[in-house]
């Protein structure tokens, strides 16, 4: 039997559009694989990781969107965010100053 689920236009182009963005961040950075986090009714966070060590985030308006995009895209998903993934990163002075904060005389908030 033919699979005659409707595809909602909106949702396709918010598929498509993250699925761009993700694309278009692997290639800039050698490739990349991600993470998709539940934020609740915000939607789901997907965390990129480039090969190069490089991370940025999107924020997609459903889970289900996030899922869409990203194997739309073609990276390699993760799980969780945890062990030889999450040690790709890569950070520097900027990340480490705002991760510490006020708690170690790093910038505020502010």
């Amino acid at each position: 039997m033919a699979d005659t689920q409707q595809v909602d236009p909106k949702t396709a182009r918010r598929v498509t559009r993250l699925a761009h963005r993700i694309s278009g961040f692997s290639k800039a950075h050698g490739g990349a694989e991600g993470q998709i986090a539940y934020l609740g009714q915000r939607g789901a966070r997907i965390v990129l990781v480039g090969e190069d060590g490089a991370w940025g985030d999107l924020v997609a308006p459903s889970y289900e969107i996030a899922e869409k995009a990203v194997e739309k895209s073609g990276i390699t998903v993760h799980e969780a965010f945890d062990g030889e993934f999450a040690a790709k990163v890569k950070t520097g002075p900027y990340e480490w100053s705002r991760m510490a904060g006020i708690q170690v005389g790093g910038p505020s908030n502010a």
